[in-house]
């Protein structure tokens, strides 16, 4: 059974007019160069439709960068195997993206258990906690930053939707969905 988490209003199909890219596990062996050169490339197509060199083009591109690059490198970072699936859209001036990979299911729990503390508290209290815990504890890894300063300084929405896949091999699906203002 599907179990959802964060802002579950952006969670949806996507179809008609939305860019898919899948990035194969394989010959390519996925690493961090691919999250940058993706999200790049991503950042580009989006900032296009503005007029090139503009703040507008600039500041779509780097924001749309920004968001990819962080919840690509998250898929994987901790992804089990197989392909991680990009799909993005803009519609009614915001940039949708959805990233789905396979997590082993330990990871979906410890996951599921960290998304639960965050639900209904405010990301900019959140990312300062974070950001002070940090301070304070030099061997903390500042997991969470990334996706804290999305939603406090970006006015990111996210949510996240967990599936068993078809195969029972100790995996699952994870999808995470990202709605990034434009205007």
């Amino acid at each position: 059974m599907p179990q959802q988490f964060g802002n579950t209003d952006v969670i949806r199909t996507f179809g008609a007019g939305s860019l898919c890219l899948r990035l194969f596990d394989g010959p390519l062996d996925l690493a961090w160069k691919h999250c940058g050169i993706t999200s790049d490339f991503l950042g580009d197509i989006y900032s296009a439709r503005s007029s090139r060199g503009s703040i507008e083009a600039n500041e779509i591109r780097h924001n749309v960068t920004y968001l990819v690059n962080e919840i690509l490198e998250n898929a994987l970072k901790f992804k089990a195997s197989g392909d991680i699936v990009i799909d993005t859209l803009v519609e009614d001036g915001r940039f949708r993206l959805r990233i789905v990979n396979l997590i082993s299911e330990e990871g979906a729990l410890r996951f599921q258990e960290i998304l639960s503390g965050l639900q209904g508290r405010d990301p900019s209290d959140l990312l300062i906690e974070r950001i002070e815990r940090n301070a304070a504890d030099p061997t903390e890894t500042g997991s969470g930053l990334g996706l804290l300063t999305l939603m406090s300084d970006y006015g990111v929405q996210l949510g996240w939707d967990f599936r068993q896949p078809a195969e029972e091999n100790g995996t699952v699906q994870l999808g995470t969905y990202a709605v990034l203002p434009l205007a």
